[in-house]
C-alpha cells in the first residue's frame, strides 16, 4: 500500500493544482469553463473527509486524485485502500496541505472529482427524459443560491426518500457539487441523482413535462390558500406520483411555478411563525409525502 502515495513537498507542485484553487473561481466555475475564458480540460469538483469520500468512490463520478495529510494515512487506511489503482493518492504535511489549500483542512482529507458532461448546468439537454421514466417521485428546486440549503435537501432525499427520487433544478440553482454543499449533504450530492434544467425551458413548459409522465405536481407555499398537507395526504389517491416543488429562502417559489402546478400545499405552522427555513420545510414534505424505499 505504501507505493501508492506520491508525496508533496512543494505547495506549487502543478501536480496539486486543483486542491491549490479550490477556493478560487478557478475551481468553482469549472463546471463553466466559459467563464474563464478557456476551455476547461477535465472540470473538476472538490469533495471533503471521509464520509464525503466514501460516497464518491461508490458514485459515478470518477475520481481525479486523492490529497491526505500524512498524519491521517493509519486512521483511513481502509477507505484509502477501496480507492481505484490508477488514482494519485498524494501525501503532504499539515503545514504544506495548509498552503496548498489556503486554510487549515481540519478533516485532513480531499479528493478531485471529474465531472461527467451531463451534470454541468451548461448542459443544452439533461437527463430529464431518463429520470421521470425511472423515478417514483421528483423533487424541483427552483434557484436556491445558498449551499447550505441545497446540500440539506440532498441530504434529506437520501435519508428518506432514496436513489429513485430525484433532484431537478432550475439554471439558477447553485451547485450541489461545490465543496461546501458536498459536505452539508453528506456527500448525498454524489449518490442522488439530479439535473440542471436549461434556461431555454421556462416553469410552465418544465412543470407540464412533468405531469405529462404522470406526476401529480404540488407547489410547496405557506400562502393561506394552499391546502394544508394533512387534507392533501388524506385525499391523495393510491400510488399517485408526486413531484414536490420547492423555492428559494426567502421569496419562495415564484407566482409562475405555483400557477403551473397542480396544487399548493402549506406545512401548518404555529400563529406566531410565518414560514420555514428551505431545508427543513422539504425534510418534512418528503417525510409526510414520500415513503422511504431503499
Amino acid at each position: 500500500m505504501i507505493d501508492r502515495f506520491t508525496p508533496i513537498h512543494d505547495p506549487n507542485d502543478p501536480r496539486i493544482e486543483p486542491y491549490r484553487n479550490q477556493k478560487d473561481a478557478w475551481l468553482k466555475a469549472s463546471h463553466n469553463p466559459e467563464a474563464l475564458g478557456q476551455p476547461a480540460k477535465d472540470p473538476l469538483f472538490i469533495s471533503e473527509g471521509s464520509l464525503v469520500l466514501e460516497h464518491h468512490i461508490n458514485s459515478p463520478y470518477k475520481l481525479h486524485s486523492v490529497l491526505i495529510a500524512e498524519n491521517k494515512l493509519q486512521a483511513h487506511a481502509d477507505l484509502l485502500a477501496k480507492i481505484p489503482e490508477d488514482v494519485p493518492i498524494y501525501t503532504a504535511s499539515r503545514s504544506i496541505l495548509d498552503q496548498i489549500t489556503g486554510y487549515p483542512i481540519h478533516r485532513g482529507l480531499l479528493a478531485a472529482g471529474i465531472r461527467p458532461p451531463q451534470s454541468a448546468p451548461q448542459s443544452k439537454e439533461p437527463r430529464l427524459d431518463d429520470l421521470l421514466q425511472s423515478s417514483r417521485a421528483l423533487v424541483i428546486l427552483e434557484d436556491l443560491a445558498n449551499h447550505d440549503n441545497l446540500g440539506s435537501v440532498f441530504r434529506s432525499v437520501a435519508a428518506l426518500c432514496g436513489s429513485r427520487v430525484p433532484i431537478l433544478l432550475s439554471h439558477k440553482c447553485c451547485d450541489p457539487l461545490y465543496r461546501k454543499a458536498l459536505r452539508v449533504s453528506m456527500g448525498h450530492a454524489l449518490t442522488i441523482p439530479f439535473a440542471y434544467l436549461p434556461p431555454e425551458k421556462n416553469w410552465p413548459a418544465i412543470v407540464t413535462t412533468v405531469k405529462a409522465a404522470g406526476f401529480t405536481t404540488l407547489a410547496m407555499t405557506p400562502a393561506n390558500d394552499a391546502l394544508d398537507i394533512d387534507q392533501y395526504i388524506q385525499n391523495r389517491p393510491p400510488d399517485q406520483k408526486i413531484a414536490i416543488l420547492l423555492g428559494a429562502e426567502g421569496p419562495g417559489l415564484t407566482q409562475i411555478a405555483m400557477n403551473a402546478s397542480d396544487l399548493k400545499v402549506k406545512i401548518p405552522l404555529a400563529s406566531s411563525a410565518d414560514s420555514l427555513n428551505i431545508s427543513v420545510a422539504a425534510a418534512v414534505a418528503l417525510h409526510r409525502l414520500i415513503p422511504p424505499q431503499g
